[in-house]
């Protein structure tokens, strides 16, 4: 995702029309934010073109510059955000948001560092990470009820195809209960968003990753984000859009563009009721983008807030998670729902991709697999527990750590999948359901989980395992696979042969002929000819070990009405319960090639904790 600003400049416009650079001396500066009182300005700067970037504030009156961040990685989009306190603070004090790649994870979906949401004090004191999505959070937006709205790749599902999607998402300033904010409909890639005087919240969507980020303007109400998305523009309308900002009677300032990319970009006052805009700054030697008004606003409510960066665990709880959003009420009964796994997810970082492609290294990259197979990044068992008759279930868990929660059936298997979660420490997290509607209100019950002490699913980083190909499954498909598919049996080709993968390793030969695409149809779906790496349900190698298709009805009859083949009877000694554990294990955890070994790697059965209610 493209961040706009490279050789950039600040310029203040003033009512008169007369002009003024402001960041002489900068190589390159973008993403102006003003104060409340509208005597502020905070940007993104840096000095020399190797320079980091970095958060400065900038006194208008007197011109007064000083440096905010230090150290603190590639800092951008930086806002202020509202006053901040503790029960037992003395007083309140005051923040500032931006985006960094501090944390040196790599991206999932490839490509680049990830991104995140950080706040600091307004000295630079006390960095604090927001947010531990393992794709890229950006351009974030402080709302009038203190909450912070921002964009938010979210890549973690097989569903959402090899790009995924970036949606509107909601965080309290000092991270706590990010949560989905607006209905993901629309187009598959949302950005810059903010929020009229009217009400109205307003953002940038393209169904392709642009690399200034530009797109059609989309919106959805204040009141009603999960139900209320419409188009404003389409691209028909020969312009493309970027970075709105609120002005006054509902009006936003806007860049705006030829789609064609045939003249630069120009500044206007953008009428979303009636989709006109009106032209403020358009000079053909530059483009003009993310402007601000520099007025006085009202000052966002404050948060009273729990988390303590001492603390290193938190709560993860849910009301009834027979609580769903799929439209047929009889596809997700009560009970059906047996456990729930809690898997975390391993970014690779920045150093370790250097490292094995300097050295390249077999199949030994850990957060994706390459030559068309899916970039589906690691996850390691934290842990498991049974659900509460009433749905409902209660973890203490470490926190700040990049999380998934699986439904599991009866047979183990994932039924549904979260996107990436988090809790910050000591905070209280909950959920209704299991993807509720976010306007709904849950019932007015005592959940039975809550009754009692939280489950406890915190084993350290070096008790959590893994399943992977190599290590996991290959030794059973030696001993129970080949013999029917072998180099002269049916397809798949199973046994052992090292198949060349370029660029830089080899997967064996029954590993990439699982999860190689069945066709060009399905190259870009994430989903394998006989695995869909992290959905075994889906599996048609998981329907064969148990002689039924194990999909849902919400998979889609393109799915649910395939035929199952069956393993005939006698022809290979029948596999074991923890074989086909290990098999689901390993599709579910992502269909990796190559784990991280542990003590107890491989399928060991459940920590007394994990057992525990």
């Amino acid at each position: 995702m493209a961040l706009p600003g490279e050789g950039g400049r600040i310029l203040l416009i003033n009512p008169d029309g007369t002009q003024r650079v402001v960041t002489q001396g900068f190589h390159s500066a973008a993403d102006p934010a003003v104060s409340f009182d509208g005597k502020s300005v905070v940007f993104a700067g840096k000095q020399t073109a190797e320079s980091c970037w970095n958060v400065y504030e900038l006194t208008l009156a007197s011109g007064q510059l000083r440096q905010v961040t230090q150290g603190a990685g590639n800092c951008r989009q930086p806002g202020y955000q509202s006053n901040l306190f503790t029960v037992d603070s003395p007083e309140p004090w005051f923040q500032l948001t931006f985006v960094s790649d501090a944390s040196g994870w790599m991206n999932e979906a490839g490509g680049g560092p990830v991104r995140s949401l950080y706040s600091c004090r307004l000295d630079g004191t006390q960095v604090r990470r927001l947010s531990y999505n393992l794709s890229d959070d950006l351009d974030p937006f402080l709302m009038g009820d203190g909450r912070i709205m921002y964009a938010s790749w979210q890549r973690a599902t097989l569903e959402r195809g090899p790009l995924g999607r970036m949606a509107l998402f909601a965080i309290n300033i000092e991270g706590t209960d990010n949560a989905l904010f607006a209905e993901p409909t629309g187009k598959r890639f949302k950005r810059t968003p903010c929020v009229t005087d009217r009400g109205l919240v307003l953002f940038v969507e393209s169904d392709e990753i642009t690399v200034d980020g530009y797109g059609q303007v989309g919106s959805v109400t204040f009141r009603r984000p999960l139900n209320s998305y419409r188009p404003i523009t389409q691209e028909r309308g020969g312009f493309a859009y970027f970075a709105p900002a609120p002005w006054a009677h509902g009006r936003v300032l806007i860049a705006r563009r030829p789609v064609d990319r045939s003249a630069s970009s120009g500044l206007y006052l953008f009428d979303p009721q009636s989709a006109t805009s009106e032209l403020v700054l358009d000079d053909p030697a530059w483009d003009e983008v993310q402007a601000v008004a520099i007025q006085p606003t009202r000052r966002p409510d404050g948060r009273s807030t729990v988390v303590d960066d001492t603390e290193p665990l938190a709560k993860l709880y849910c009301l009834n998670i027979s609580t769903h959003n799929l439209p047929d009420l009889n596809w997700w009964p009560p009970g059906i729902v047996k456990r729930v796994r809690l898997l975390e997810g391993i970014p690779l970082t920045v150093a370790e991709r250097d490292m094995y492609l300097a050295e390249s290294v077999p199949g030994a990259v850990k957060g994706a697999t390459r030559n068309g197979l899916p970039p589906i990044v690691q996850r390691r068992l934290v842990g498991e527990t049974d659900v509460f008759p009433d749905g409902s279930f209660h973890l203490s868990i470490p926190a700040n750590l990049p999380i998934e929660l699986q439904a599991l059936d009866e047979d183990g298997m994932a039924l549904r999948s979260c996107r990436w979660i988090w809790s910050k420490n000591l905070e209280p997290r909950g959920c209704i359901g299991c993807h509720e509607d976010g306007e709904a209100t849950p019932e007015n019950a005592m959940a039975d989980a809550l009754r009692r002490p939280a489950v406890e699913l915190t084993l350290p980083p070096e008790r959590r395992r893994t399943v992977d190909f190599r290590r996991d499954v290959m030794p059973i498909v030696d001993q129970k696979c080949v013999v029917c598919h072998g180099p002269d049996g049916a397809p798949p080709r199973l046994d052992g042969g090292l198949a060349p993968v370029p660029p830089d390793g080899l997967f064996n030969r029954a590993y990439v002929s699982l999860l190689t695409p069945a066709g060009a149809s399905q190259a870009d779906s994430g989903r394998g000819a006989y695995v869909n790496a992290g959905q075994a349900r889906t599996s048609p190698l998981i329907w064969h070990l148990f002689g039924r298709n194990t999909a849902r009805p919400w998979d889609g009859e393109a799915i649910t009405g395939q035929p199952a083949k069956a393993i005939p009877a006698g022809t290979i000694t029948p596999l074991t319960n923890r074989e086909i554990r290990t098999f689901v294990e390993w599709v579910d955890f992502g269909a990796m090639w190559d784990g991280i070994p542990g003590p107890d790697a491989g399928t060991a059965d459940p920590s007394p904790a994990d057992q525990a209610r």
